[in-house]
């Protein structure tokens, strides 16, 4: 159980810390060009994330509801 908790706490220092350095360096992906932020691109492309974050909620909403659906028909 440590293990798998010290693995989740990793994975968010991690991505938590990529996230202040884009943000603290004027990296973060704000539709500026590369030249603007010194020639560095963001560590984390932020727009991919979010897109991909957004897609695993509406899978689990639809995994829910398939749930729902399936326990209500097993009970009534």
């Amino acid at each position: 159980m440590q293990i798998l908790l010290g693995m989740i706490l990793g994975v968010l220092i991690t991505v938590g810390a990529a996230f202040v350095y884009d943000s603290s360096t004027g990296r973060v992906a704000n539709g500026l060009t590369v030249t603007s932020a010194d020639g560095h691109a963001p560590m984390v492309n932020w727009d991919v994330v979010n897109h991909d974050w957004d897609g695993m909620k509406q899978r689990l909403r639809d995994v829910a509801v398939d749930v729902e659906k399936g326990w209500k028909r097993i009970t009534s």
